[in-house]
């Protein structure tokens, strides 16, 4: 799943994962991506850290702070790379940070480190 409140960046995402096979889910903010989340269970989660009504940080602790979605892993994505939001994304139980503009490799890495041990 791939959430962000940017239409480029979840058009990008979505069409470098579907290139490879995956099956992508998007939301534009937080409250959408909940109610995505509970129907579709993702095996990975990508969240933008800067969006309007929930942002990214607040969107995962709510997601780990759910017994059901607590192992689902949630990759953080900011254009901001500084030390304090790596460490806020770790608090809140973020499993890896990514810089925007990521890569195809960066988000297939992301998949095979989180997903692939849990498959």
């Amino acid at each position: 799943m791939v959430i962000d409140d940017s239409k480029t960046i979840r058009r990008t995402a979505e069409t470098l994962l579907k290139k490879e096979g995956c099956e992508v889910l998007t939301a534009v903010d937080g409250f959408e991506a909940l109610a995505k989340i509970s129907d579709q269970k993702p095996a990975i989660i990508f969240v933008d850290i800067m969006m309007p009504r929930l942002d990214g940080y607040q969107t995962c602790a709510l997601i780990k702070n759910n017994p059901q979605f607590r192992s689902t892993p949630v990759i953080m994505l900011s254009s901001k790379d500084g030390l304090f939001d790596k460490a806020r994304g770790r608090i809140v139980g973020a499993e890896q940070y990514l810089t925007k503009p990521f890569t195809r490799d960066e988000l297939l890495g992301a998949i095979h480190r989180h997903v692939a041990s849990t498959v």
